[in-house]
Formats: structure tokens, C-alpha cells, sequence
């Protein structure tokens, strides 16, 4: 546990060394916001896809950020498992407190039926975003080319129906069905369907990027056999 909360800990303070770009991200979901102030729904659901992003992003850059020095935390005695679990710690902590923010701007600046509901799929959106940054920044070779993907992502869960079927591929399908809920009343969308969906997302994409993270540490490429 002790191994654990260090790699938190380094993890917050490389994130607060890029407060510019931070600052940046921290205002994407505002910006999706109030492009449509006017349509509540739309307005939730926006703002909800620019926490995800910006999340994400956070995620994204720490991870590829974090690959030069994770080989030699493990030759120091840290585990994958342990870098892995500060590094997501850290990174849920910080998305929550994102999310959190966004709750207070929503739910004052808009009228909807079911409040938790609201607040429910912020925090299942932070919950996605985490493990799909990490797990972007863990294939990618630089944070370019992660952004670009994930910048993919975010706009084919804007332009895509939610209401066809492949829509469910995309990790963010989740925030239609939860805010159609929130915003209309449960004749509109499913709650329970969208927490499903959130949480199996999330648990396949923390799977997965765990696996990613520990097969390139024991791969041990910093090590040359003479």
C-alpha cells in the first residue's frame, strides 16, 4: 500500500508540472457546455463528453509521460501491479474532483427531473475515461498520436446515433442513456442500462490496460545482456 500511494503521489506532482496544459483540458467541458447552454439534454450530455476528454487526455499524458521512469521504479523494487494502482489512484482522484466541479455547473445553470442521476454519470464518466487514457498512452508511442485517437473517439460518440446498436462499442454510450434519464424521466432512457454498460467498460479497459503496462515492464527492454 505504502509502494502504492508514493506512485500516487509522484504521479499528482508530474500532473501539476503541466498546469498549462491542465488549465487547457479544464476547459474543454466548458466550452462543449455552453455551445448548448440552451438544450438542456444536449448541454448535460456535452458537457459530459468534455470531462471525458479532458480526463482522458490527463490520463493519456501521464501515462506516456510516466514511461521512461516506470522501468526503473521496477528495477527499485516497485511492482507493476503497484505502479499500475498509484498511477490509476492518482488519476481517479483528480478526474473526480473534475467531475465534481462540472456537477455544481450543471445543476445550477440547468433544470433537471433526477439530480443523482447527474452526478451518477459524471463519476461513471470519470470512471471510463481513466482506464481509457491510461490504456491509449500504453500502445501509443508519443501522446500525439494518443490525442488524435482519443480526440477520434470523442467525435464519433458526438456524431454516432446512440440508438444503433454500434453505438454500444463506443466507451461513452453510457452518458446518452443516463442523461436522457436525468434530464427526462425514466420513459426516456435507462438508468440501469447505462450504469451496465459504464461499468463493464470500465472494468475491460482497466483489464486491459493493466495487462498492457505490465507485459511492456517485464519485457525488461531497459536491460542489454552483453
Amino acid at each position: 500500500m505504502t509502494a502504492t500511494l508514493r506512485m500516487a503521489d509522484m504521479t499528482f506532482r508530474e500532473l501539476l508540472r503541466r498546469r498549462g496544459v491542465l488549465g487547457l483540458l479544464l476547459l474543454v467541458p466548458l466550452v462543449f457546455y455552453l455551445g448548448r447552454y440552451d438544450q438542456t439534454g444536449q448541454a448535460v450530455r456535452f458537457a459530459s463528453l468534455g470531462v471525458g476528454f479532458a480526463v482522458s487526455a490527463a490520463a493519456l499524458f501521464s501515462t506516456v509521460g510516466g514511461r521512461e521512469i516506470e522501468p526503473l521504479l521496477a528495477l527499485s523494487g516497485f511492482r507493476p501491479l503497484q505502479l499500475f494502482a498509484g498511477r490509476l489512484l492518482a488519476l481517479l482522484t483528480a478526474g473526480l474532483g473534475v467531475s465534481a466541479l462540472y456537477a455544481v455547473v450543471i445543476l445550477v445553470g440547468q433544470d433537471v427531473q433526477h439530480p443523482q442521476a447527474v452526478l451518477v454519470e459524471l463519476l461513471l464518466t470519470t470512471l471510463v475515461a481513466v482506464p481509457l487514457g491510461l490504456l491509449l498512452g500504453a500502445v501509443v508511442p508519443r501522446d500525439m498520436e494518443g490525442a488524435l485517437l482519443l480526440i477520434s473517439v470523442i467525435g464519433a460518440q458526438m456524431v454516432m446515433d446512440p440508438a444503433k446498436d454500434s453505438a454500444k462499442a463506443l466507451p461513452f454510450w453510457s452518458t446518452r442513456e443516463i442523461i436522457t434519464y436525468a434530464v427526462d424521466g425514466a420513459d426516456a432512457g435507462s438508468f440501469a442500462s447505462g450504469v451496465t454498460h459504464a461499468v463493464g467498460v470500465t472494468l475491460l479497459l482497466g483489464a486491459a490496460s493493466g495487462c498492457v503496462m505490465a507485459g511492456r515492464l517485464r519485457r525488461r527492454r531497459h536491460l542489454q545482456f552483453a
